[in-house]
């Protein structure tokens, strides 16, 4: 099983600190977004990572290379060197597909800091078919930046209807799901809603430590909930 690491975004609204650095690069509790996402996937027995980059993509690479640092292995899958190449969230899926090989794949975004267990999702990696459930979202409690939410849970499902939660930038795949797609810039939402409203999307809350580093606001929630700690 492999992963896909979003870090081809600019991150403007986190400027200066990305006109220095590509935002994944950003330390919480003095270690880099991207490197605790590897350290995370690996404590999960993911070994095999691949990592989408545009805007500051060498800068990226000098840093991360090819993993051996941390015990893994990075795959890249290089959409560009600007912030125009960048291909949004379902196209660099879709880029990244032959990196990613057949089976489930988790998907995360590299300016997210969570103490969430990716254990699980291994765990539930059997559960996603092609006839079947095609993804599993986490969802979590909406932050202040974000308090209408994105979805509902209805029965182990997303739904768009009911209580609404954020969605955390953490899902497994299942590569059928993107079967045939061409290979250019397109959202993931809200192309993805029709496969919620047919049932083909599971879903879970997290209520544990979470951040979405978009912001210096967020980038100061995330340091008071995660500074000094192990990745």
């Amino acid at each position: 099983m492999r992963a896909l690491l979003f870090a081809a975004g600019e991150g403007r609204r986190m400027r200066p600190l990305t006109q220095i650095l590509p935002k994944p690069l950003i330390q919480v509790g003095g270690i880099p977004m991207a490197v605790r996402q590897i350290l995370a996937l690996r404590k999960a027995g993911i070994t095999e990572i691949v990592v989408n980059a545009a805007h500051g993509a060498r800068i990226l690479m000098a840093e991360l290379g090819d993993g051996s640092a941390w015990g893994v292995k990075l795959l890249w899958s290089i959409e560009g060197f600007s912030t125009e190449d960048a291909l949004e969230t379902r196209g660099g899926i879709v880029r990244a597909l032959p990196l990613l090989g057949r089976a489930p794949f988790i998907a995360v975004a590299g300016d997210i800091v969570t103490d969430f267990d990716y254990s699980t999702l291994v765990r539930r990696a059997e559960t996603l078919s092609p006839a079947g459930s095609l993804a599993h979202l986490v969802l979590v409690p909406n932050p202040g930046f974000h308090a209408k939410g994105d979805f509902g849970l209805a029965d182990g499902k997303v739904c768009r209807t009911g209580e609404k939660f954020t969605f955390s930038s953490l899902a497994l795949c299942h590569p059928a799901m993107f079967a045939g797609l061409p290979d250019e810039r397109a959202k993931l939402f809200p192309w993805m809603n029709r496969r919620i409203d047919r049932g083909q999307v599971s879903g879970e809350l997290y209520r544990g430590p979470w951040a979405n580093v978009g912001t210096p606001e967020e980038l100061r929630r995330a340091e008071a909930l995660f500074s000094g700690e192990a990745a």
